[in-house]
């Protein structure tokens, strides 16, 4: 029976899938004799296996996560979703609809589809103010219309980020902006064309932690108020626990575990995922951590056969190294790419020897790692297994008791 594909698109409600995306950048070598300058010389003997075979769906009014660690792909995938860089294989679909790979209606995929980017501060022209950066968008897509309505659009755009009164924010240039609210008229610019899908790529990762908060709720507010589809590239997945509906696991170009957010991150399926569950900090753990996995990633450019993951993992088999390991259902909707899976145990904690067994729900040192709530939304203490709902009046209650 074959298995089925890591984050299979949905093309029934999906607003933007990828289908088999794979990016490979070529490595030039240097030529004897050329002293330090690099050379291209013929074809290039090797590639960087940057994006490898991903495929997931965006749909509207949710919000999907990308986690993983540096040089895990992420954001080269977050740019083929956008259209910044072209793929080496797999297509895109829009709307159901392949899109073609000339840039004859780029613009018409641009105003769709619109990404944030990590640095608000160096997204944004330090010598224009945002009164020019929001402007821009409406005439590129020549939805300015005369000086009045433009400036009406604006004032909306920004009060649709919580940037009010307008008229105060306008004329300000972006060093006169705090990072926060940099990243919102970054935000601001992007909702300009309306587009159905965001691309936000670690759009809090360069923001103080007490100001994070804010642009994740503002997020989710964009998700649930205008039924977008948001693609959240982060490598906190106590971020991508509170904010997604649904988690990719990235690890070395490829994707290794999907599904909803809570079950992946109260029952992770792949031993990558527990190694970023062991790692993330929580106030709660008072014994010292023990990471479930040694190393550091293998190189992109000469991947290592089989899984990717297999030389840090604990659980290694034989067949790893022999076999790449298909998708394999671990719950409901819910996939993992590890060979523990095959014989339909959810837990891949079994160890290599199938006897001996680790809670999945619980990290290497017997903590139960404790993520924040979200309003309305289930959060539990990853290991707890007891669910609960923050009610927005500084009530948490347990969902039995709703």
């Amino acid at each position: 029976m074959t298995a089925p594909t890591l984050a299979a698109p949905d093309t029934t409600t999906a607003v933007l899938e990828a289908r088999d995306l794979t990016k490979h950048f070529p490595v030039h070598g240097r030529v004897p004799g050329a002293g330090r300058r690099l050379v291209r010389v013929g074809r290039p003997a090797a590639v960087v296996h940057a994006v490898d075979d991903v495929s997931l769906a965006l749909r509207a009014g949710t919000v999907t996560a990308v986690v993983g660690e540096s040089g895990s792909g992420k954001s080269t995938l977050a740019r083929l979703l956008s259209r910044l860089t072209a793929p080496t294989s797999g297509e895109l679909l829009l709307h159901g609809h392949a899109v073609p790979r000339t840039q004859r209606r780029h613009l018409d995929y641009a105003k769709t589809v619109q990404m944030v980017l990590q640095d608000p501060f160096a997204s944004l022209n330090p010598i224009h103010d945002v009164h020019y950066h929001l402007s821009r968008p409406f005439q590129v897509h020549g939805m300015a219309g005369s000086g009045s309505d433009l400036d009406d659009k604006i004032a909306a755009v920004l009060e649709r980020v919580s940037l009010t009164p307008a008229d105060l924010y306008m004329r300000k240039l972006p060093h006169e902006l705090s990072g926060g609210q940099r990243q919102r008229v970054a935000i601001a610019r992007a909702l300009a064309v309306e587009p159905r899908v965001l691309v936000a790529d670690e759009p809090v990762s360069m923001l103080d932690v007490s100001i994070r908060l804010g642009v994740l709720n503002l997020l989710a507010d964009l998700r649930d108020r205008d039924q977008l589809a948001i693609l959240y590239i982060t490598h906190d997945i106590a971020s991508a626990r509170y904010l997604a509906d649904r988690i990719v696991v990235m690890y070395a170009g490829q994707v290794v575990e999907s599904g909803p957010a809570v079950e992946v991150t109260d029952s992770p399926a792949h031993p990558y995922t527990q190694l970023l569950l062991s790692a993330a900090p929580d106030p709660q753990r008072v014994t010292p951590v023990t990471l479930r996995g040694a190393g550091a990633p293998p190189s992109a450019v000469a991947p290592p056969s089989g899984c990717r993951f297999r030389l840090r993992c604990p659980h290694a088999m034989a067949i790893c190294a022999e076999q790449t390991p298909p998708a394999f259902p671990a719950g409901d909707g819910h996939l993992g790419a590890c060979w523990l899976l095959r014989d339909g145990d959810a837990s891949p904690a079994v160890l290599a020897q199938g006897t001996k067994r680790v809670p999945a729900r619980t990290s290497a040192d017997g903590a139960t790692p404790h993520i924040p709530a979200v309003p309305g939304r289930p959060s539990a203490a990853l290991g707890t297994g007891e669910d609960t709902v923050e009610t927005g009046r500084g009530e948490v209650m347990s969902t039995d008791e709703l």
